[in-house]
């Protein structure tokens, strides 16, 4: 994974052990995700299908996009679409992607990379790989996460962040066999440069084989825990989790993660994302791209749509 890291791991902040005391939260469930297709047809897992959406809250959706390794001419990404009403959260491990929208905004996000658009009160984007990418083929792997906006935040106008691989905060575990990303949010007293308009955390953590990953974890938070490759071991009982599985967490002060010592595959290390954020309690009315609070928001956001009221594709860009 072509990720962040660093030569040596020694040379980063470690984090601060939980407060004697604190509670490991135990594991309530594990999901598979399952494989599907998206926009003009790259390869994704639906990371929470079959979860309550309550058990999600704040966040509504996750895809993992890939890990392919697309021939020269095969890269796809998706059509001009709309959305509204939440944040789309695009973090690129391997390869290249390329957002637009219709205020005139996006940029090209590229390994290790975030971009952050809040949709807000409606807006159009396309997510495409460049032509140099179609041309060539190569390595694409990502994750795209939607964070809900509480009810007085969905009416906010449209905004991008472009958070570039050398502003994820890192740390490493006490023996320095883990490295984590904050992408956003606090751990132990660190903060991940993302703006949030619903209070969360964001993580992506390697941990060597053999390795555990301990980390201090808000109360009022859920918290996901995702593998993107490898085999690890979660939780007070040792939960076993694989590539493509994500774990529910109970409540607790803290997260335990465990690297299998013989990884399974091509994986050499285990790959995990680490998610939570303050359930913001409210209605969800969630229909293709807009994520609102009730039946006859949605109808109005398909209304405003279908009457252009939220942009227009840019000349040139269609």
């Amino acid at each position: 994974m072509a990720a962040v890291t660093v030569d040596d791991i020694l040379s980063v902040p470690p984090i601060v052990r939980p407060a004697p005391g604190s509670q490991e939260r135990p594991v309530r469930s594990v999901t598979t995700a399952p494989a599907g297709f998206e926009g003009e047809g790259f390869p994704v897992y639906r990371a929470f299908a079959g979860v309550d959406q309550r058990l999600l809250d704040p966040f509504i959706h996750m895809d993992q996009m890939g890990s392919v390794e697309y021939a020269p001419g095969e890269p796809k990404g998706t059509p001009w679409h709309p959305h509204r009403g939440f944040e789309t959260v695009t973090y690129l491990i391997d390869g290249t992607f390329a957002h637009q929208d219709s205020t005139g905004g996006g940029g090209l996000i590229t390994n290790g990379a975030t971009q952050w658009m809040t949709a807000g009160s409606g807006i159009l984007h396309i997510e495409a790989p460049p032509e140099d990418l179609v041309a060539t083929g190569g390595l694409f792997h990502g994750v795209q996460l939607w964070v809900n906006l509480p009810s007085e935040s969905k009416w906010v106008p449209p905004r991008y962040q472009d958070l570039a691989a050398d502003q994820v905060v890192l740390l490493r575990s006490d023996d320095g066999g883990a490295l984590t990303r904050v992408i956003a949010g606090n751990v132990a007293g660190q903060v991940g440069p993302g703006s949030t308009c619903t209070p969360m955390t964001y993580v992506h953590a390697t941990i060597e084989p053999g390795g555990r990953l301990v980390l201090p974890w808000p109360a009022n938070y859920n918290a996901l825990i995702y593998a993107l490759a490898g085999a690890a071991e979660v939780g007070p009982t040792n939960t076993a989790i694989v590539a493509g599985q994500l774990a529910v967490m109970d409540a607790g002060g803290y997260v335990s993660i465990s690297a299998a010592k013989d990884q399974p595959g091509p994986a050499t290390k285990l790959d995990v994302l680490v998610l939570g954020g303050k359930p913001i309690g409210e209605p969800v009315a969630w229909q293709g791209p807009f994520v609102m609070n009730t039946q006859s928001e949605l109808r109005q956001a398909f209304e405003d749509f279908r009457a252009g009221r939220m942009g227009t594709v840019p000349v040139g860009r269609n």
